[in-house]
């Protein structure tokens, strides 16, 4: 094999691919980048057994072959070259020679015979969104999937599709995230989990364009991400998941009109009393006009107050406040609306045409924590 690329463009391949290298594994041949230059084109492809990702490159294939190279050794190598044209050459016995300029690598590979290729899957009808909507929608979510294997369909999220909505859901148990997106045709109802491992590698990756598309294929068993040049295949995970449905509620007592940027800076300005660790509630203290935010530690209290617009009942209610920030952060909205019930009922955070809703749990606290 001899193939003639420019950095910038190997670079742009082995950053994408090597999001699907595994950390740990016990088969070595995943632990690399598979370079395929069989045919008209250079792809970069490296798969975990769970996620699976293929890229194609801009270059000149001199003789056609196929390498697999240690995707660490290799980005590395890459990444400290001179910014020129990259030579990589490899013979029967699989020496692989990577030259540039006046540096040059020698570095054994492994045959290509032996990895594991994205799974050949029968596509259906594309699911289209913009770049910047998915990346958007992951950004918005995955904070508020669990990051343990204790149930594993919390460390997904749900994409549910039904006629020209898409209902993306992640939840850990303390708290929902909820974004309806609306397609621009109407597509096959689907139910699928997906891994958040997957997504959050996908968000890194996306160029997060508004004009290009991604195309998504969702089958039985995976989930295939088209765009531009790469395609990225995930596994689902198995099982049926939560009755959203019956957890989300538009019943409320108190209803809160608010800032975001104040209420978010003040929850964040209270946290600075709370060292890792602790479980320390943010106590709302809400009357008619006001707000008031009071947190108290080992360290020493904090109380601020924000003016608020309120509809209904006075309420004093505590929360974890890195559940507040996490939703308040990702909410793009000068002022936002908080819909409340009691001090033991979930708190909602939600537009008007429910293209987000966040449902966080409270938490218990007693005068004396005050």
């Amino acid at each position: 094999m001899k193939l003639i690329c420019s950095k910038v463009n190997l670079l742009y391949g082995v950053n994408i691919a090597i999001k699907a290298v595994p950390t740990r594994t016990t088969m070595p041949i995943l632990e690399c980048i598979l370079i395929d230059a069989s045919g008209e084109s250079i792809k970069l492809i490296a798969n975990d057994m769970e996620l699976g990702i293929e890229t194609v490159i801009e270059g000149t294939i001199e003789e056609p072959g196929i390498i697999a190279l240690d995707a660490k050794i290799f980005s590395e190598i890459v990444r400290k070259l001179p910014d020129n044209d990259i030579i990589i050459t490899s013979d029967e016995k699989l020496k692989t020679t990577i030259l540039c300029e006046k540096a040059k690598f020698n570095i054994i590979g492994k045959s290509g015979e032996d990895f594991s290729y994205l799974p050949d899957i029968e596509k259906n009808q594309p699911v289209s969104i913009t770049q910047f909507t998915l990346k958007e929608v992951i950004r918005q979510t995955i904070f508020s999937i669990a990051d343990n294997d204790t149930n594993k369909l919390m460390t997904g999220e749900l994409f549910e599709i039904h006629e020209n909505k898409l209902k993306v859901v992640s939840l850990d148990g303390h708290r929902i995230s909820i974004r309806n997106i609306e397609l621009k045709q109407s597509c096959e109802d689907k139910k699928v989990i997906v891994p958040g491992k997957a997504l959050q590698e996908i968000s890194k990756i996306l160029p997060g364009s508004s004009e290009e598309f991604v195309d998504i294929f969702i089958t039985d068993n995976h989930i295939i991400f088209e765009f531009e040049r790469t395609t990225v295949v995930s596994r689902l995970i198995d099982g049926e998941y939560f009755k959203i449905e019956q957890m989300v509620s538009s019943a409320y007592e108190t209803k809160i009109r608010i800032k975001k940027r104040e209420l978010l800076e003040c929850i964040d300005r209270a946290t600075l009393l709370v060292k890792e660790g602790d479980k320390k509630p943010i106590i709302m203290d809400i009357t008619d006009t006001s707000m008031e935010l009071q947190i108290s530690s080992v360290i020493g209290s904090m109380d601020e107050n924000i003016e608020i617009e309120k509809e209904g009942g006075d309420i004093m209610i505590g929360f974890n406040p890195k559940f507040f920030i996490d939703a308040l952060r990702v909410i793009d909205e000068e002022e936002i609306t908080l819909y409340m019930v009691n001090a033991k009922a979930p708190c909602y955070i939600r537009d008007d045409h429910d293209n987000y809703v966040y449902l966080i749990l409270p938490v218990n606290f007693n005068s004396a924590a005050r």
